[in-house]
């Protein structure tokens, strides 16, 4: 008889997951923050080149006039929160399932658990000291450090990224990454030192909130000049011995900068022969009725879990991972 009945979390990984969740839930609580819901299918999906939603349809019931509709299950609930914050909601937090495609490993489930939150009235900065008094007593942690994109670059590489041209960082990828990719997109060189270069290294580093990141990858992030004169995206990710947890964005505001970048990401997944995915005009019509300017961040709860486990297998914490659902 086959055993891929059986979960492959222990019960008493299961037991401490749901403690973490009701400790999530009582300090958002005791904070005034407004836990919400928002559907899982939508019509749009995320227009990130490097995020692929998984899609699946209505189909109406027989006799039905309506029409079949292609959905896409959420990669995130951001863009459906910031439409109930123009609602006037408030503070608001969302603990859901999200869904992406091709995602699947020690690290990865293509059906995960995300805790996100918004907060009017903060900058990134002040939402970086929110996430550390959440996280830290968590994990068991209490010393985060900070550490600008810029600067993580220049300590681990030794690469300013104020003058370094994209031969310079293919170059530079070339010596620690054997790859044989030709490609002008400075993001995508970016993208493969900070994964497979920077990233291994800050294993050791225990909490670091690594903020400023480059203007071209500020996502839905507003941009701004740093204290060099640079611009940059305002937001920040949080990685806790070298995982990935976090990713928070002083949001952007402005619909029609939002509408701009959206058409950028169409050329972009044009370019690179990714599939083309409707996008969210809804999330447009919210941000032209007006946001009011805060900052949102999105944390994963089962990574959030193996690290207050010490697992690095995300089996570990999922009762019924993908291989076996």
């Amino acid at each position: 008889m086959s055993e891929q009945w059986r979960a492959t979390a222990p019960l008493e990984n299961l037991r401490r997951r749901a403690e973490i969740f009701a400790q999530i839930r009582a300090f958002f609580a005791a904070r005034h923050v407004l836990e919400v819901e928002t559907p899982l299918m939508t019509s749009a999906a995320v227009s990130d080149p490097y995020i692929d939603a998984i899609e699946c349809r209505y189909h109406p019931l027989p006799g039905q006039q309506e029409q079949a509709q292609a959905r896409y299950l959420q990669s995130s609930p951001e863009y459906a929160m910031k439409r109930l914050l123009a609602s006037g909601s408030g503070a608001i937090y969302q603990i859901c399932k999200a869904f992406r495609n091709g995602e699947c490993g020690r690290r990865h489930n293509p059906e995960f658990t995300m805790l996100e939150w918004y907060r009017p009235g903060f900058d990134h900065h002040q939402l970086m000291d929110e996430v550390e008094m959440l996280v830290g007593p968590l994990i068991g942690l209490n010393d985060f450090q900070r550490i600008s994109y810029a600067e993580l670059f220049r300590q681990y590489l030794q690469i300013d990224l104020q003058t370094a041209t994209v031969a310079e960082l293919a170059a530079t990828t070339r010596q620690h990454i054997d790859i044989q990719m030709a490609d002008d997109n400075r993001d995508n060189w970016l993208n493969l030192l900070m994964s497979h270069v920077i990233e291994p290294q800050l294993a050791d580093s225990g909490a670091v909130f690594v903020y400023d990141y480059p203007a071209s990858q500020a996502a839905l992030a507003r941009t701004a000049l740093d204290a060099e004169g640079d611009l940059v995206a305002c937001r920040f990710e949080l990685f806790v011995a070298g995982v990935e947890l976090a990713n928070g964005y002083f949001e952007l505001t402005d619909g029609d900068e939002q509408a701009r970048r959206f058409q950028q990401d169409i050329l972009q997944r044009q370019a690179e022969g990714l599939p083309l995915r409707p996008t969210d005009q809804l999330l447009v019509d919210a941000l032209q009725s007006g946001v009011p300017e805060c900052a949102g961040v999105a944390i994963g709860l089962d990574r959030l879990v193996m690290l207050a486990l010490g697992t690095d297998n995300i089996c570990d914490v999922i009762a019924l991972p993908f291989e076996r659902t």
